[in-house]
C-alpha cells in the first residue's frame, strides 16, 4: 500500500471568493485504487453556513497532479448543503448545467493578472519602503533587476503549473513594477475554470514560501499612475474557429449579443472592478460598451486576425478583473452567445 495526499479545493463564501484546502491522507494500491470520497468542513469558519448548522460536504469533481508533494493530487471540490443541495456559493454547478444544455464547444484564454506583496514591507515588491517607484513605462516585458521584480518566484509558479498537468502557456512582466501576468489556455469552459482556480492554488501556495503574498483586487492604487489588474478572457465558439470564411460575422454577432447584457455582464466580473474600468490604463470605462479590431480601449478588442482567413476567429473581454470567478465568467459567456436569451443572475 502507498500513502497518498490529497489536497481538497474549494471556494468559500467570501467576497470575493477565496480559496481553502485541507489535506485528507489516504492508503492506496496505487492510484487508480484511490477513492474521492466526499468530505465534511465547517462551514461557520468560511462565511457559508451558521455555526449551529456549520457542516458542510466537499464533493470531489476533478483532479490534478499536486507539484508540492510526491504521492499528492489537488482535488477540486463543489460545495454541498448536508441535504444534497448545492451550496448557494457553488456557482461550478451553475456552470455544469450550463454546458450540458447549451455550450457549443466554447474555448477560453485566460490572462490572469496579479501583483506580489513583499510580506515584510507589504508593499508590491521592488517598491521603495516609503515613497513610489518610477513611473511606469520600462516594466512591461521589461529585464533588468531595475525594471523587473520577482522573476524567480514567477518562473517557478509556471514550472509547477504545467507539472501539474494544467495549459499553462505564458507568463510576462506587466506595467506596474511587482505586477505580472500568465495565461491559461486554449481550454474548455468547465476543465479550463478548474485549471485557473488551481493555478491561483499554486500561486498562493507557492507564496508562502517566499514570505509573499497575491494581490488579485483590480485596483489598489487609484488613479490612473498605476494599471490595475485584469484577466482578459479570450473567447470563441466551435463555429468561430471552424468556419473561417464567416468568422469575422459571428465576431461581431457575439459583440452585439453582449452589449445588450452590459450590466449583467459586469455584476459577475470581479469585486470593486469599477475602480478599474475608468476608460484610463488600458480599460473603456464601465459606463460604455464599446467593440473594435486591435483596440485596447474598447471593452471587446477583435483581433486583427479576424481578417485573415486561415486562422481560428475569436474575441477578447478586456472587462474581467483579476479577481473574477471564471465559472461565472463561462456560464454568462456561453448563455449571452450561445443561446442569445435575457441573461438572468
Amino acid at each position: 500500500m502507498k500513502t497518498f495526499f490529497l489536497e481538497y479545493i474549494w471556494l468559500d463564501g467570501n467576497t470575493p471568493q477565496q480559496i481553502r484546502s485541507k489535506t485528507k491522507i489516504v492508503q492506496a494500491k496505487n492510484e487508480e485504487k484511490i477513492k474521492l470520497s466526499e468530505w465534511g468542513f465547517d462551514g461557520s469558519s468560511t462565511n457559508q453556513a451558521l455555526t449551529s448548522k456549520s457542516e458542510m460536504v466537499l464533493k470531489p469533481v476533478n483532479k490534478f497532479k499536486d507539484p508540492f508533494r510526491d504521492n499528492g493530487f489537488l482535488v477540486i471540490c463543489e460545495v454541498y448543503n448536508t441535504d444534497g443541495t448545492p451550496h448557494e456559493t457553488n456557482k461550478r454547478y451553475s456552470l455544469v448545467k450550463t454546458v450540458d444544455s447549451y455550450d457549443q464547444k466554447t474555448m477560453y484564454g485566460f490572462e490572469q493578472e496579479y501583483i506580489i506583496y513583499d510580506r515584510k514591507t507589504n508593499k508590491p515588491l521592488g517598491w521603495p519602503v516609503d515613497g513610489y517607484p518610477k513611473p511606469q513605462g520600462d516594466y512591461y516585458c521589461g529585464v533588468g533587476g531595475s525594471s523587473v521584480s520577482g522573476r524567480k518566484f514567477v518562473e517557478r509558479h509556471a514550472e509547477l503549473c504545467i507539472e501539474a498537468g494544467l495549459s499553462f502557456t505564458g507568463i510576462n512582466a506587466e506595467v506596474m513594477l511587482g505586477q505580472w501576468e500568465y495565461q491559461i489556455g486554449p481550454v474548455y469552459a468547465l476543465d479550463g475554470s478548474d485549471q485557473l482556480w488551481i493555478s491561483r492554488w499554486i500561486l498562493n501556495r507557492l507564496s508562502e514560501d517566499f514570505d509573499y503574498f497575491i494581490e488579485y483586487h483590480p485596483k489598489p492604487y487609484r488613479g490612473d499612475d498605476w494599471n490595475g489588474s485584469g484577466m482578459h478572457v479570450n473567447f470563441s465558439t466551435g463555429e468561430m474557429r471552424d468556419d473561417l470564411k464567416n468568422k469575422k460575422d459571428l465576431v461581431i454577432e457575439a459583440c452585439e449579443k453582449l452589449s445588450s447584457v452590459i450590466d449583467e455582464h459586469i455584476s459577475v466580473y470581479g469585486i470593486d472592478n469599477e475602480f478599474r474600468l475608468t476608460g484610463a490604463n488600458e480599460t473603456c470605462s464601465i459606463k460604455e460598451f464599446k467593440y473594435g479590431i486591435g483596440d485596447r480601449t474598447a471593452s471587446i478588442r477583435i483581433p486583427y486576425s479576424v481578417n485573415d482567413d486561415t486562422t481560428p476567429g475569436y474575441l477578447e473581454d478586456r472587462r474581467p478583473a483579476s479577481n473574477a470567478n471564471p465559472y461565472e465568467i463561462c456560464d454568462i459567456m456561453i448563455r449571452t452567445i450561445c443561446i442569445g436569451v435575457e441573461v438572468e443572475n
